[in-house]
């Protein structure tokens, strides 16, 4: 059994030198009256230590040797799935909402031939309906581009890629999860050995168990002694969501999803949980940091210590500082949880903020014959777009459940959902890291969900935590408020909007 299409490429590119004698040094360092261990010093492949640390799950040492894969031919689905469902990674994937892709370039999995053509017919019909769409959304995001940029109008004309660029963030809605992407990927040797082992859960175990071979053949090319502890992948049946899945034939998707999203009462992200005590937890770390009374900081004042950038200049510098200072380290023991619903696409911009972890769905557990689809504001600012829209839908989720009733492999009809398929899930983290994502994602140019859910949450954190939800702000206001200049720190992608001046309940975006 293999693709029709061309299997996952993986080049290893860059990594440690005598990446596996990294294990000893490290190891033998630990226990070293001597001072460090070089690679020098190692004179044989210690099978024994390297073993005893493995089995005794003391990884640390196994995460000095990074190794830099190049990734091509593989599906964006597989990257959601698997690439990027974890925090210990570093990606830069080509972006759909900047590059134009092409006709062909799409994962097609092992089908019947009579599935196949079913397959490539529904995928077909989705790549065209890009190229429509692209073209009816003009006029649409050319309106609403002057309307945000007026002294542009009598130029129209140099600003037209501009415009067309995001009609094509838009169009992409339509395409399959299919759609080939590619990627450098840096992983250490830990994260690899754990992708081998559990390549094949759900959603896309074909396509990862490929990948995560490829990349231990490509490593062990340049040192063989990681065979020594390479593990055999678990099989799909030992795996817990299998056995529930495979014992559980009367599941009713559609009940689930209606049960959810009344739930969400029409937001796009739901604060459901947090800790009682978040804001009297954050001034009382930052009173302990300082080793000062109650009575000579109150509550509010320790706090805006800590978030404050008019008080606290970390929040102006480049780099992202807050993880190293201390004071602003007390953000981490306020917490928040929240129900989320948005597009695959979005997820899989919004999965990238590793320190916001969520516990994401096996897909396959959500869907039937409804069709279940996510529609961008800018789609229904035009009937003929909205109208191909809904249609390419609708051909979508036909083309899949002919494939059902073929008999084909759950998991290789879901390469045919479209971008817009809903993702369902739950979505938690600390202050600290919330901070961060909100003051990337509350920026104008954010992708379009992941900014109003990020907008979502901040207006429900302002209303339970109103001394810390303040300051969850864009980049542009946090900058303004500690006296950084220029506000917008975009340079030529400036958005065209103040948002520096305006309150968040007046923020209002289309593009």
């Amino acid at each position: 059994m293999k693709f029709y299409s061309p299997e996952p490429e993986i080049k290893i590119t860059r990594w440690f030198k005598e990446p596996y004698k990294s294990i000893i040094t490290a190891a033998r360092t630990c226990y070293s009256g001597s001072g460090i261990i070089e690679d020098d010093k190692i004179k044989h492949k210690y099978e024994g230590l390297v073993s005893d640390l493995f089995q005794a799950g003391h990884h640390t040492t196994f995460q000095h040797a990074q190794f830099q894969f190049s990734i091509a031919n593989v599906s964006r689905h597989a990257v959601w799935s698997f690439l990027h469902s974890h925090p210990f990674y570093n990606s830069e994937q080509v972006s759909q909402r900047y590059v134009t892709v092409k006709k062909g370039n799409y994962s097609i999995p092992p089908f019947s031939s009579r599935g196949r053509s079913i397959y490539e017919s529904g995928v077909l019909m989705q790549m065209s309906a890009y190229e429509k769409l692209r073209k009816l959304l003009f006029s649409a995001t050319s309106e609403e581009y002057f309307l945000r940029f007026p002294g542009r109008k009598k130029v129209r004309e140099k600003y037209e890629k501009e415009i067309d660029k995001k009609t094509q963030e838009i169009a992409r809605y339509v395409l399959p999860v299919s759609t080939f992407t590619y990627l450098y990927h840096t992983i250490s040797a830990i994260t690899l050995l754990r992708y081998l082992r559990i390549c094949k859960l759900h959603d896309t175990p074909f396509e990862q168990t490929i990948i995560a071979q490829k990349m231990a053949d490509e490593v062990l090319k340049i040192d063989p002694d990681y065979e020594m502890i390479l593990e055999k992948p678990l099989e799909s049946d030992e795996l817990p969501e299998y056995q529930f899945i495979n014992g559980s034939p009367d599941r009713n998707p559609a009940k689930f999803r209606r049960e959810f999203d009344d739930e969400l009462n029409g937001k796009t992200s739901l604060l459901i949980d947090y800790k009682i005590r978040n804001q009297e937890s954050i001034a009382d770390a930052v009173r302990e940091i300082l080793g000062i009374s109650k009575g000579e900081l109150d509550d509010e004042s320790a706090i805006a210590l800590s978030i404050d950038p008019a008080q606290n200049s970390i929040f102006g510098e480049k780099l992202n500082l807050t993880t190293h200072d201390k004071l602003t380290r007390a953000l981490h023991h306020a917490s928040y949880t929240f129900k989320k619903k948005i597009s695959h696409t979005a997820d899989s911009q919004n999965q990238r903020h590793r320190m916001t972890p969520a516990s994401r769905p096996i897909l396959n557990a959500h869907l039937d014959d409804e069709p279940d689809y996510i529609i961008p504001v800018l789609i229904q600012k035009s009937e003929p777009a909205l109208q191909l829209y809904k249609e390419t839908m609708e051909k979508s989720w036909d083309s899949m459940t002919k494939l059902r009733k073929l008999g084909e492999s759950p998991e290789f009809i879901s390469y045919l959902l479209p971008n817009s398929v809903p993702i369902r899930f739950t979505e938690s983290s600390d202050l600290l890291n919330l901070h961060h994502k909100h003051s990337m994602r509350l920026c104008y140019l954010a992708q379009e969900e992941i900014w109003k859910a990020s907008l979502e949450e901040a207006l429900q954190i302002s209303e339970i935590n109103p001394i810390v939800g303040k300051y969850l702000l864009p980049p542009c206001t946090l900058r303004k408020i500690s006296g950084a200049k220029p506000f917008c720190p975009e340079g030529k992608r400036y958005c065209g909007e103040p948002v520096w001046n305006y309150s968040r309940k007046e923020y209002k975006r289309t593009i």
